[in-house]
């Protein structure tokens, strides 16, 4: 394991045009280098070529994810950017998604909230709008809260235990889930009581 790990690690730590060098140490361990040792017989490594890979834009950060849901933001974006990974849908068989986005907002953007009282509130960014008998809920931690309402903004979450705690959103027509968010993972700082 250890000869594996020095081959990576030579890898990123010579020049593209380097020679990296195979060669047993004086302990009877394999070794790299990217200097022939003088003493002892030495192999070079043909090595291929890294791939390249494209990393996008800053403008393309907001980019829908696959799926239509627009990512979870970088540290410190705004706390009315969507924050959710892709969209799904609840039920199997790749349908195409009836929502373009379905994603909370309103969240905070630090890895932990203070809320000394348990309280916050989110929104939903949905495309297209709701119509019809459909109604968004919330799920926390895995169970539904809350009853389901046609309000995209200002949905209250109350005495929220502190630790971790993960949400998404549902779009529900009765009791049929139509379209669900991904998770978004926050923590709620609260004192101690």
């Amino acid at each position: 394991m250890r000869p594996l790990f020095l081959l990576i690690a030579l890898l990123f730590a010579v020049p593209a045009s380097a020679q990296i060098y195979k060669y047993t140490d004086a302990n009877g361990h394999t070794a790299f280098s990217s200097q022939p040792p003088n003493d002892t017989k030495a192999e070079p490594i043909d090595l291929q070529p890294l791939p390249n890979v494209q990393t996008p834009a800053a403008d393309d950060a907001a980019a829908p994810a696959p799926g239509g849901t627009p990512a979870k933001p970088a540290a410190g974006a705004d706390r009315n950017s969507p924050r959710t990974g892709p969209s799904t849908p609840v039920a199997p068989g790749g349908k195409a998604l009836p929502y373009q986005r379905l994603a909370l907002t309103d969240l905070p953007t630090a890895d932990a909230l203070r809320a000394n009282n348990g309280n916050i509130t989110v929104g939903v960014d949905i495309a297209p709008a709701l119509s019809g008998t459909r109604l968004v809920r919330l799920v926390l931690d895995g169970e539904v809260y809350g009853e389901p309402t046609n309000q995209t903004k200002g949905l209250k979450l109350e005495n929220l235990d502190r630790g971790d705690h993960s949400m998404a959103v549902q779009v529900v027509d009765g009791d049929q889930v139509i379209q669900q968010s991904g998770d978004v993972e926050f923590t709620i700082q609260r004192a101690h009581q």
